[in-house]
């Protein structure tokens, strides 16, 4: 994916062909057939997009490297446990650039939400660990 977000020769936008990305990946030794059997599944699963060039596929990513990365985060907070346990932990974790880059996001995100009409959200306790939610029967 490297070599399709970067471009084999510095050009993203047209795409790179198989024997670009393989020329890429020249000191890995891998066969041709190997490149391409692997951009082709890349295709198969909406990763990569592809175009027909004469007789040879040229192949782009489907999502930048960003939005990529924000994707697998989201699949992460979503195999389980508590997203918001999980949240926290990962905001003590960042730098204070970092957390600057996430406070002017929220803020923003923030900002949208609100509106004529629109109350925002209340805000989450990040000093605390989350309760489950009490499913039991009212009595």
């Amino acid at each position: 994916m490297d070599v399709l977000w970067d471009g084999a020769s510095g050009d993203t936008e047209g795409g790179v062909t198989v024997r670009e990305v393989a020329d890429a990946l020249a000191a890995r030794e891998l066969a041709y057939t190997t490149v391409m059997t692997v951009l082709d599944r890349l295709a198969g699963k909406g990763m990569v997009e592809r175009e027909r060039e004469g007789r040879a596929w040229r192949y782009r990513a489907a999502a930048t490297r960003e939005a990529h990365i924000a994707q697998l985060m989201l699949d992460a907070l979503d195999l389980g446990g508590s997203r918001d346990a999980a949240l926290v932990r990962f905001a003590r974790s960042v730098t204070g650039t970092e957390a600057d880059v996430l406070r002017a996001a929220l803020n923003a995100q923030a900002g949208r939400a609100t509106g004529p009409g629109r109350q925002p959200a209340d805000p989450v306790d990040a000093t605390r660990e989350p309760t489950p939610v009490d499913k039991s029967p009212d009595r």
